[in-house]
């Protein structure tokens, strides 16, 4: 019964976390995007695209968080304390890009840049950090580190621009569904250009994570966990293909957006099967931190309470606020 529990828990928090991946990804890409467009109108229409969803996207974060932390809270600790700066940095950029968010709309204008560059550096910080994060676990935690802080290595700088790259993506191609006119012909183009980039970046983490962790290498080298990875990166091909067509077809919106959803997805099943079953590489196992059964049992009735709310909501809110955004629609 308890290695069930501990599998029901382990799926929830990953479902959260792709949940998290495939709607915040595209909103904080939309941020880092404003890198490249300095255009008021078309910034404010990029905002009005995320606004009326933008707060809920975040709650996956926390639905993954709690669950964590009352299902395995061995593993919980673990990442809290060896990863305290990236998290705190990450909530900081959250918290920041969060308060931009509802002040540029009514600063004055010579107020409003701040604020937009406010908005674009918590993006990007908060995105940064979370690669960082994702990095130092695949990386794994070493006890024996004299370093200040081992969890910044090349390798998790390397994923933590992978992230912001993958996440601009994910933004580029939101923009191509929601947008029309020269805004989302600018997006087509940014979206092929970070396509390559995210290609280039998927092979780098797939030569470093190998070297990384001698396990992972065993897994992905060996019968049967070869044939496991082996449709990954045949279907990242695939849809690698797909997107750049696509985005070479002013006609289509939506699929971009869907091929660029499935690239992420595809980097994170390729992540999932090469570090199963451990949650903290190379020791602690999802069984090794999970917590006692009846813990488990007692948080099992709100989960089940609250996923289908929180599934209700997010379907509702992308229901009532689809189909394209213009220059003349606000959101305050």
């Amino acid at each position: 019964m308890t290695m069930d529990l501990s599998l029901f828990w382990f799926a929830l928090i990953i479902f959260a976390t792709l949940m998290y991946i495939i709607m915040d990804g595209f909103d904080l890409g939309v941020g880092m995007l404003f890198a490249v467009e300095h255009t008021r109108s078309r910034r404010d229409v990029m905002v009005n695209t995320v606004a009326p969803v933008w707060d809920g996207n975040e709650t996956w974060l926390v639905l993954g968080g709690a669950a964590l932390f009352g299902a395995f809270p061995q593993a919980y600790a673990a990442i809290t304390d060896y990863l305290s700066v990236p998290l705190t940095l990450m909530l900081l950029g959250l918290i920041f890009r969060g308060v931009a968010f509802e002040f540029r709309v009514n600063a004055t204008q010579s107020h409003r840049g701040f604020w937009d560059k406010s908005f674009m550096l918590g993006s990007f910080v908060a995105t940064f950090t979370q690669g960082m994060v994702a990095g130092a676990l695949v990386q794994g935690f070493s006890g024996s580190s004299t370093a200040l802080f081992p969890w910044l290595t090349p390798f998790t700088v390397f994923c933590g621009i992978g992230l912001v790259v993958a996440w601009s993506l994910l933004g580029s191609t939101w923009l191509v569904l929601k947008c029309d006119g020269e805004l989302a012909l600018r997006m087509r183009h940014f979206s092929t250009m970070l396509l390559g980039l995210f290609l280039v970046i998927l092979l780098g983490v797939s030569v470093f994570c190998p070297l990384t962790q001698p396990f992972i290498a065993r897994r992905w080298f060996s019968l049967p966990g070869f044939w496991y990875l082996l449709p990954v990166p045949l279907l990242v091909g695939v849809c690698s293909f797909q997107l750049a067509r696509t985005l070479q077809q002013n006609n289509t919106h939506r699929n971009p957006f869907v091929m660029a959803i499935m690239l992420v997805f595809l980097g994170f099943a390729g992540l999932g099967v090469s570090l199963w079953p451990f949650l903290l590489p190379p020791s602690m196992t999802l069984w090794d931190a999970a917590a006692p059964a009846a813990s488990q049992r007692f948080m099992l009735p709100g989960a089940l309470f609250i996923l289908p709310v929180i599934l209700g909501y997010t379907w509702w809110s992308y229901h009532v606020f689809r189909g394209k955004v213009n220059a003349d629609g606000g959101y305050h």
